[in-house]
């Protein structure tokens, strides 16, 4: 018998991250194709979050990356003190939609969601 608890902390990561990338991380990368400084603050964002999670998380390496990440992403969405809309135009999004989308765009970390299957 193996422990299922890592797995299913995984999972859950997992389908978390899907949710977020489908609300931030996409829309956000289709506004940075045609608008450079969508672009470099998308950069910018996903940098420090890369920092935060390889710099400041104790024993990061020990954790799975997806975990890490859903975590910093849940931790920021539980100081929000009203719901969190999507953008209407990413050229003027709010620092945490910016952050979040950036979060999105870390490769060890992203989670893209799957393509639908071809029928």
């Amino acid at each position: 018998m193996f422990a299922l608890g890592p797995h299913l902390f995984e999972i859950s990561a997992r389908r978390f991250l899907e949710g977020i990338h489908r609300t931030h991380g996409a829309p956000a990368l289709a506004a940075a194709a045609a608008l450079p400084g969508v672009s470099a603050e998308l950069d910018q964002h996903a940098a420090a979050v890369r920092d935060i999670l390889d710099l400041g998380v104790d024993s990061a390496e020990q954790i799975p990356a997806t975990v890490l990440l859903a975590g910093y992403i849940r931790g920021l969405l539980s100081e929000l003190t009203e719901p969190l809309t999507e953008p209407t135009d990413w050229a003027t999004a709010q620092w945490l939609h910016m952050r979040l989308a950036g979060a999105c765009l870390n490769g060890s970390y992203c989670v893209a969601p799957a393509a639908p299957k071809a029928s």
